[in-house]
């Protein structure tokens, strides 16, 4: 079995910024894809409560007006993620996706890789 390679992502966007963030989500993809990924998939929360001691909204320094998004994105392994992601900030198409300004605020971003120990389901 191929161990695939997980980089999630959260972070805080305006939501008045929704659709400038999907196109660059959307332009951003054919980016990752040419270098080897195989999905990315961005979820925009719509039931993210703040909690008690810690939350995806602590978490990111949610401010009003800003919606949490947890994102992911599927590489068939370690090494095509290392070696693409040592490219990626040079491609011309993802600097044109990035325009002049980012639609959310990359100081409150997170992220991390993962290697899955259990994937079920469709699309798992």
């Amino acid at each position: 079995m191929t161990m695939t390679y997980v980089q999630g992502f959260l972070l805080a966007v305006p939501e008045a910024r929704k659709d400038e963030y999907r196109r660059h989500a959307a332009q951003s993809w054919t980016v990752f894809q040419k270098l080897g990924c195989l999905r990315v998939q961005e979820n925009w929360g719509v039931d993210v409560e703040p909690g008690k001691v810690t939350s995806f909204p602590q978490a990111v320094k949610l401010e009003p007006g800003e919606a949490v998004v947890f994102a992911w994105m599927i590489w068939p392994d370690k090494a095509t993620h290392d070696a693409a992601w040592g490219r990626i900030m040079s491609e011309p198409e993802l600097q044109e996706a990035m325009g002049a300004e980012m639609p959310f605020d990359g100081t409150r971003m997170m992220w991390g890789g993962f290697e899955p120990i259990f994937v079920a389901g469709a699309g798992g």
